[in-house]
């Protein structure tokens, strides 16, 4: 089953090691094994973890002689911030009006007694 763009983002932001490899990522470029030595998992683990974050778009790798560099890259984090400020307006909305409602149904109701 194939998976749009922001599904595959947030599938891959789901796992804990995967944001703190993004984490570190937003101090810097590091390689493999930078990234790795926080982590009490080997390299093979931590290489999934970033094809992962590849396959979202979310990390892109280069090679300097023999050295892996990964490095983090915005603009899927940013498709996906779009997608959650539209929600939460959305429900800021109306979580707003439900407020008002209640506001209008708790002063109707003491003006009744």
């Amino acid at each position: 089953m194939s998976h749009d763009p922001l599904s595959t983002v947030f599938a891959a932001l789901a796992d804990p090691t995967r944001r703190a490899i993004l984490e570190r990522l937003s101090e810097g470029d590091a390689t493999v094994g930078e990234l790795a030595e926080p982590f009490d998992m080997s390299l093979p683990a931590i290489s999934k973890h970033l094809a992962v974050l590849e396959r979202a778009g979310l990390v892109a790798k280069s090679r300097e002689g023999q050295r892996k560099y990964c490095r983090i890259t915005a603009t899927p984090l940013r498709s996906a911030t779009t997608w959650l400020d539209d929600y939460r307006r959305h429900w800021e909305a109306n979580l707003d009006s439900l407020d008002a409602y209640l506001t209008r149904v708790q002063q109707t109701s003491s003006e009744e007694h």
